[in-house]
């Protein structure tokens, strides 16, 4: 299927380097306003919220099955480098109003039109910080899949320009809105389960990456945009679709795909709001002692801990094969009188000293988080899973990564939102290089 409105590499480049050149100092990009001029008026209550989805298939295709189902939303146009992860969700937006989509290969080409208020995010980690901070200049709202960065500098410089444009961003940690979850944090926070001491999260890890070869770029594919800013490389499938969580270039590995779910809990838990309490020093140990034939670059086993001065606790991570007794992930809170809390998808358990179960009761409902994202929008109040929460526990987890690279301990400052010292530094999850011509607009 041809793609309506793609442009060629040549003319991709000389946008992209137009819209990159020059950033000003201080808060904002000298491009903002070049970007901005597509914005459109704040959908009001009773107006329908048009979207469009930039990357198709995977979670960002289960985003837009949720969000077509809303009476207040409408699916106008589809992007993505592959033509062939576009189908299904060509019949899905088809089926629903009776007509095809507009379908794109330049997410930028989406961001110009002033009929669309907000963008689905479903494309890989790397991605996610130049899908979003364009989506923002260009005046749209934004549903963007965790984690929602690769690296700490673009969490801040998201959060910041969201805050900058005021405009409401929810992050995919749908757990931040499910009963166990709601349930567990407001157990921990009213005291019920007593003096925090630790928090434990974990999540098996349970698939490898493979063997890839060298192979000739599909033609459905745009390799060269499907790159974007990473490091180029050569073709293999094994690292493209599915399986590029697991390289340092592209993913964050299962302390990103899974720590922003499972730790975000915890700090939640720990925290008055979402306004997350964050470490003051990381530790962290891991590599390859799984998987240990296959491709990947990024670690199967972690071991972290984490130290909170305020309040006074520790937090460990851990991913790997063994969790016996346990779901394959959850998070537990543990007393200072021994009383533990663990929640995971489908449970929610609280024990005393001696292991014996404690009644609970669920707290109200809440409404789902696509829903709490349309409302939001309209009522441009923050949503549950806001970016600048969001972008706490996705630096928390990246702080894992770095740690794990530079080998050592690694100092935090909340106040700074920062490492403090050289430790971590020159780590790809702190700080990457992006391939020219893409640059990363800095928001401070």
């Amino acid at each position: 299927m041809e793609t309506r409105n793609a442009v060629s590499r040549r003319e991709a480049i000389a946008a992209v380097s137009a819209i990159g050149a020059g950033l000003a100092a201080g808060i904002r990009p000298v491009h903002a306003e070049s970007l901005s001029s597509a914005r459109k008026r704040t959908p009001g209550a009773g107006d329908k919220l048009v979207l469009a989805l930039i990357g198709c298939g995977g979670m960002g295709a289960n985003d837009m099955k949720q969000l077509i189902k809303k009476p207040e939303v409408q699916i106008a146009a589809l992007c993505d480098v592959d033509k062939n992860r576009m189908p299904n969700d060509i019949k899905t937006v088809t089926d629903k109003y009776g007509k095809a989509p507009d379908l794109y290969s330049d997410y930028r080409k989406v961001l110009e039109r002033k009929d669309i208020d907000g963008v689905i995010i479903g494309t890989p980690d790397h991605w996610h910080a130049l899908n979003l901070i364009h989506a923002l200049e260009a005046g749209k709202d934004a549903y963007c899949e965790k984690p929602i960065s690769h690296d700490i500098t673009e969490a801040r410089s998201m959060a910041n320009a969201a805050k900058y444009h005021k405009k409401i961003v929810q992050v995919g940690t749908w757990q931040r809105s499910t009963a166990d979850f709601t349930t567990a944090i407001d157990y921990v926070r009213s005291g019920k389960l007593g003096k925090l001491a630790k928090i434990h999260c974990w999540k098996v890890e349970e698939r490898g990456a493979g063997r890839g070869v060298n192979a000739p770029v599909p033609t459905n594919l745009d390799f060269d945009m499907w790159t974007g800013p990473a490091a180029a490389f050569p073709y293999m499938a094994n690292h493209v679709h599915n399986a590029w969580r697991w390289f340092r270039n592209t993913g964050t590995g299962k302390t990103g795909d899974w720590g922003v779910h499972m730790i975000d809990i915890g700090l939640l838990g720990a925290s008055k709001d979402t306004d997350l309490v964050m470490p003051s020093e990381v530790a962290a140990f891991g590599g390859k002692f799984t998987f240990v034939d296959d491709d990947r670059d990024m670690a199967d086993t972690v071991q972290a801990i984490m130290h909170f001065k305020d309040p006074d606790l520790l937090l460990h991570w851990e991913t790997g094969k063994d969790q016996p007794g346990r779901p394959d992930h959850g998070t537990e809170f543990v007393s200072t009188d021994g009383k533990t809390l663990r929640v995971w998808r489908g449970g929610l358990k609280v024990f005393d000293a001696y292991g014996e179960a404690i009644p609970i009761e669920n707290t109200p409902p809440t409404n789902d988080h696509w829903q709490n994202w349309v409302d939001c929008v309209k009522s441009r109040e923050q949503p549950r899973s806001n970016i600048a929460s969001m972008a706490q526990t996705t630096i928390v987890c990246h702080l894992i990564n770095v740690a794990l690279e530079a080998k050592q301990s690694v100092a935090f400052s909340k106040e700074k939102m920062d490492i403090v010292g050289k430790a971590g530094k020159d780590s790809i999850f702190y700080h990457r290089h992006y391939r020219a011509p893409w640059k990363l607009p800095i928001y401070k």
